[in-house]
Formats: structure tokens, C-alpha cells, sequence
């Protein structure tokens, strides 16, 4: 499988994409280099069934590097937030989707026993082997209908350290048989 260029289903998606991102935020347009990228990102996902940037480099035969890939998903200045909500508007209109419900789903990843670098890790009890890992949790935001299930939106979930905190010197206190102060309601 070779991957010089984006497939033309893809080209028109990022074209009309393109368009509507222009539309719904002027100024907030893909540039060329970035509509490129994400053509080629997205035809290597159609075909490699995966997000991993040194398959992409072999299929292309080294015309897209691993370090120029990695560069602009981490340091371009795309507007993600608003291509999602562009892509779902699109993927509705084309369809005709004019009903649903949203939902929640949300899955614990466990990441490594220590890690600092990774984006809202917490100390998370492992389920397969007892213990505490530190892991991720992932909330999805999705759009039901009778026909499709479409992502609309996702965020990192992190217990708030201030609860934590408190619940550990209500423990204590419970502990030592201090008992509640009463409320005034």
C-alpha cells in the first residue's frame, strides 16, 4: 500500500471541512501545509488501521518523515477544538441527522507506576492486579442516533486533590472517634 497522496474522498472532506471551519471562525482556516498534513494522516489511518507515524513514513516510501508528522501534530497551531465540532456539523448534514441523545462513556487508562510527563495522571486502583498504577481517565461526549454514534467531544476527568485531602482527614478523624460537628440545617 502506497500513500503519496490523500485519497480523493479524504481531499474533499478537508476541502469542505476547510470551508466550513472558514465559515463558523474566518482566520481559523487550514493552511496548506496543515490540510496536506491532515490528508495524509487521515489516508494513513484509512490504511494502516492505526496512528503510528513510522508506518506512515514506510507507506510513503520516506516522502513523510516520522519528525515532520510528530512536528505538526505537536506544534501547529490547528485549531482542533474547532475542526471537531466542524467535522461532526458536516458528518450531520451529510447525513441528515437531526435527532439523538448524548452520552457519556468514560475508561480508565493505566499508564505507569511513575510518570510525570503525561496530561492528568493520577493514582488509580489496577484492577487486574490489585495494586495502584497511575493511569488516565478518558470521557467521551457521544452523539447517539438510530443510524451512527459520533464522538462530539472528549476531556481527561483528575479527582480534585482538594477532596482527596479532605476525605483522607475525615478518615483520620473517624479513626480517632472524633465525631461530626452538627449541622445548623
Amino acid at each position: 500500500m502506497l500513500m503519496n497522496a490523500p485519497a480523493t474522498f479524504i481531499q474533499s472532506y478537508i476541502d469542505d471541512l476547510n470551508d466550513a471551519l472558514n465559515q463558523l471562525k474566518p482566520g481559523a482556516a487550514l493552511t496548506r501545509i496543515q490540510a496536506a498534513w491532515l490528508g495524509t494522516c487521515l489516508t494513513g489511518i484509512l490504511l494502516m488501521n492505526s496512528v503510528y507515524w513510522a508506518k506512515f513514513e514506510r507507506a510513503s516510501l520516506g516522502d513523510c518523515k516520522v519528525a515532520a508528522l510528530s512536528w505538526v501534530f505537536r506544534k501547529a497551531s490547528i485549531p482542533w477544538d474547532w475542526l471537531l465540532r466542524v467535522s461532526v456539523v458536516l458528518i450531520l448534514k451529510r447525513y441528515g441527522i437531526t435527532e439523538g441523545v448524548l452520552a457519556f462513556d468514560e475508561s480508565d487508562r493505566a499508564r505507569s507506576k511513575s510518570t510525570k510527563r503525561i496530561y492528568k495522571v493520577y493514582k488509580q486502583k489496577h484492577k487486574g492486579s490489585g495494586g495502584y498504577v497511575n493511569g488516565q481517565t478518558i470521557v467521551l461526549l457521544l452523539l447517539v442516533t438510530s443510524s451512527i454514534t459520533v464522538p462530539v467531544g472528549f476531556f481527561f476527568y483528575m479527582p480534585d486533590p482538594a477532596l482527596k485531602q479532605w476525605d483522607k482527614e475525615d478518615k483520620r478523624l473517624k479513626k480517632s472517634g472524633i465525631a461530626k460537628k452538627r449541622s445548623a440545617y
